[in-house]
């Protein structure tokens, strides 16, 4: 731990100590908000922050002195401090928001400023459970490259998907948060084999999912609604017998964190209204996530990997083999990342109607996440 460190966390165990009925007014203080902070940064995420800076109970910080950190968890950890009014992360040429004024004055317009991902209130950014790194059907922007090994109808496929959460309310919910959002995605995959590269089969998803967030715990439990539809010139060139396939769902999933290094997570799923009606309801996911302390946080990149397994009562509880691996690119248009990643498959198509052919395939692709 750094000397400052050091010296805001002796002082803040001294006025608990001998002064415990000024602790409060004492917290609400600049200068001691600041040394606690400066605290949890180095303790607690190995990070210093020469940019860090407190105005009546305001934060801020800029984004480079958080470059590979975990943002939403930084930005929780400093919003717990008592006696902050809020947490802000200024992106290059951005200035904190101005103090506020007195009942005499006018209110300042603030200038133009990226605010953290743990914003409350409406439309407030981010989302509190993570996107699963190696989830075949998990709604974000992507196209990889598939070349299957085991599959009746492809061999060399371009998958492209479309999608993303967003949290649409967040709140505090004792020392925790949640947040209610909409999720959507379309996974298409097309036939680079065929004359016309042929769009084989697209997937529709519309979700509704409300999360929540303790620390390195989060939890999610969606109701959402998916249909698949096979493509009109594969259709017209292999007479493929169509299949309607179509189910509103609902699924919760909980997941830990162990700080920045690992992640596991496990759920449940239930079909229902689902065409064609005699398909077996229940699924069941888990996986596991690593991301790599090294190279070092300010390098904006690092090695992700992820593995995740389904089972579902249709396929008779066979399991569904994701494993993903590559380097995230951090801080990729602001908040965002990048990863580009090695993909590998074993199982039952995660396709709309070819769910019960057993494919394999190993790939390349590139994932983008808000």
């Amino acid at each position: 731990m750094t000397t400052r460190a050091l010296g805001a966390t002796v002082a803040l165990g001294l006025v608990l100590l001998l002064a415990p009925s000024s602790a409060a007014a004492l917290a609400s203080e600049d200068a001691f908000v600041a040394g606690y902070a400066a605290a949890v940064l180095e303790r607690d995420f190995k990070l210093t922050a020469p940019s860090l800076r407190v105005e009546n109970g305001v934060i801020s910080v800029e984004a480079a002195d958080l470059a590979g950190a975990d943002r939403a968890r930084v930005v929780a950890a400093l919003q717990a401090i008592r006696g902050v009014a809020r947490v802000e992360v200024l992106e290059p040429g951005m200035t904190p928001s101005p103090p506020p004024a007195s009942a005499s004055e006018p209110t300042p317009t603030p200038p133009l400023r990226v605010l953290s991902e743990w914003q409350s209130g409406l439309l407030p950014g981010g989302s509190l459970f993570k996107p699963l790194i190696a989830d075949p059907r998990w709604p974000h922007f992507a196209a990889s490259y598939q070349h299957h090994q085991r599959d009746p109808q492809l061999v060399d496929v371009a998958a492209v998907s479309f999608g993303e959460t967003f949290s649409l309310y967040r709140d505090r919910l004792g020392r925790g948060w949640w947040e209610v959002g909409v999720q959507a995605g379309v996974f298409a995959v097309f036939d680079l084999d065929a004359f016309s590269k042929d769009l084989v089969n697209a997937d529709y998803l519309v979700a509704f999912p409300l999360s929540y967030r303790y620390a390195d715990f989060s939890a999610m439990f969606r109701l959402f609604h998916q249909s698949s539809h096979l493509g009109d010139e594969f259709l017209l060139r292999t007479k493929t017998a169509r299949v309607n396939l179509s189910y509103e769902s609902v699924d919760a999933k909980v997941s830990y964190e162990f700080g920045d290094l690992a992640r596991i997570y496990t759920g449940a799923g239930y079909l229902f209204d689902q065409d064609p009606p005699h398909l077996k309801p229940w699924s069941i996911q888990y996986g596991l996530e690593y991301t790599s302390p090294w190279p070092a946080r300010d390098k904006g990149w690092r090695p992700v990997a992820g593995v995740d397994l389904q089972h579902r009562e249709e396929n008779a509880w066979s399991v569904d083999f994701s494993a993903r691996a590559g380097v995230q690119l951090d801080g990729v248009l602001a908040t965002r990342n990048m990863q580009l990643l090695i993909e590998y498959f074993n199982g039952r198509s995660p396709n709309g109607q070819f769910y019960r052919e057993k494919i394999e395939y190993i790939g390349l692709g590139t994932h983008f996440h808000f």
